[in-house]
This record gives structure tokens, sequence and C-alpha cells, in this order.
């Protein structure tokens, strides 16, 4: 069961602030923790050192690996899910204070901007001028972070949100299209064509890009290429490489040795 998120602030709300940029550190106790829908004034940049963390919009469900963020504009409606024992920065943006993109999207994370979003975390409360000078640092920063294609597109249609729940929490069902159509009572033929409608993508596209987005997430955190493979129902090591390869052009292990080499994390895979 999920805890709700708790922030470490109390009777403080951020959008009343009017710094250009405010981080708040959130450490994630032993339990999956969830702040329910809600939006800010301001942009906010989630971003988990440690564990990982599932941001959902009303377009997309976006599931962030250590060395990247998501950027969620002002105004937008958005949940966050926590993964037990994360390690999560909240990082809020003045609107106009800096040319950040008006939709929500992946950025990659340099260890300046890592360390940049770390220390101000530190300094809510800001009296010796650091804050300004790190302000300024950060959003110089995050303009130079390049969007990734990291998110799976989502549907506010009830019957692909069912879908879609249920495999953000199985990525191994391997249920068929037809066996999909009939836990959502449509014929097969008519819930193809909802799912491209939706989302664009055919449904073993779709599935394909959240099996893709799973695998990232959890081969950055450490796992090896088999245990990847297993967890989402491959039936061997060289099928997932297979789709792997054949979606992002790249191995796992060559993916994330470029992502090491541009981003300056350290990535190892077996």
């Amino acid at each position: 069961m999920r805890q709700p998120l708790r922030y470490p602030w109390f009777n403080f709300d951020v959008d009343d602030v009017l710094a250009p940029v405010v981080a708040v550190r959130i450490d994630v106790p032993d339990t999956k923790v969830e702040a329910p829908d809600h939006h800010h004034r301001k942009g906010q940049l989630v971003f988990a050192l440690a564990g990982g963390v599932i941001c959902r919009v009303s377009s997309g469900l976006w599931m962030v690996p250590p060395h990247c963020a998501v950027w969620i504009p002002g105004g937008m409606k958005h949940s966050n899910i926590a993964t037990a024992n994360a390690q999560m920065f909240f990082v809020y943006i003045e609107p106009g204070a800096a040319e950040l993109p008006n939709r929500c999207c992946t950025l990659l994370i340099s260890p300046l901007l890592r360390e940049l979003i770390v220390e101000l975390s530190d300094r809510v409360e800001d009296h010796d001028g650091r804050g300004d000078l790190l302000t300024r640092l950060l959003l110089v920063e995050v303009l130079r972070m390049p969007v990734q294609q990291l998110h799976l597109p989502m549907s506010s249609e009830p019957r692909l949100r069912r879908i879609a729940d249920a495999l953000a929490k199985d990525p191994a069902d391997r249920s068929t299209l037809a066996q999909w159509s009939n836990r959502v009572a449509l014929s097969e033929s008519s819930l193809a064509r909802l799912v491209v409608k939706e989302t664009g993508l055919t449904f073993g596209r779709w599935r394909q890009q959240l099996h893709l987005i799973v695998a990232i997430r959890e081969l950055a955190t450490g796992a090896s290429v088999q245990q990847v493979s297993a967890d989402l129902g491959y039936e061997s090591v060289t099928a997932f490489i297979t789709m792997f390869k054949k979606a992002l052009g790249k191995s796992p292990g060559k993916y994330l040795s470029d992502v090491s080499r541009n981003s300056g994390f350290g990535f190892v895979v077996d």
C-alpha cells in the first residue's frame, strides 16, 4: 500500500515563495509513497538521486532513471510515485526564470546540475548570498540539458488507463491484445484502433516503449541485463537485447556507456 508523500516543511506553500528557484530534498521511507494529482504555479523538476520515481500527467507516464529528471511546466496537473528508500529532489522554478519547454519532458542531468540541486536544497533559507549564485548557475545549466525520449504516451481514456496501470505494475505481463480486449470489453480491432488513436503507437510498440523505459531505469540502478530480461518476461537475454537494439540502435551496454560518457554518471552493465 502506498503512503502519502510527506514534504519536509509545514504550513509552507512553495508557490508563495518568489525566489527564482527553490530546491527541496525528500528522503522516502521503506515503503512506496505517492503525491496524488496536484499542480503548482511554478514549474517543477523531479530528480531522483537514488531509487526511482514515476510521474503521471494526462498525456504520458514518465519513469525517471537516475541520470535524468522530469520537467513539469507550471499549472500542469500531475502525480508522483516514488519507490521505497528513494532520495528525491523537487526543484521549483518561477515562470519566466528560464526558457524551459512548455511540455512535460525528460532531461538529462549533468554532474554539475546534480550537485547544484543538492547544494541548493540545503539552502531553502539562504542568508549569505550563495543561494543567488547557485540559482544563476542552475538556471544556466538546466537550459543546456538535452531532452531524452523516455516516456510512455498515455490517455485519459479509462480503458487504456486501466491497461497502462496494469502494465506499469507488472511489465512482464505478456497478455495478447485479444486478452486485453476481453478484459476491457472491446473487440480486438476496436482496442487496436483506440490505442493508435490515443497514443500514436500500435499496442505492441506501446508496450515495447514501456519495456524500454523500465529497462533503462533498472539497468541504470545496477540491475544486470539477465535480471532485467527476466523481469520483463523475455524468453531469453538475446531476445531482450535484440528488442533493445532494434528500438534504440544500440545494445543496453552501449546505450548506458554513451549516457555515462555524456552525463558523467558511471554505469556498469553486465
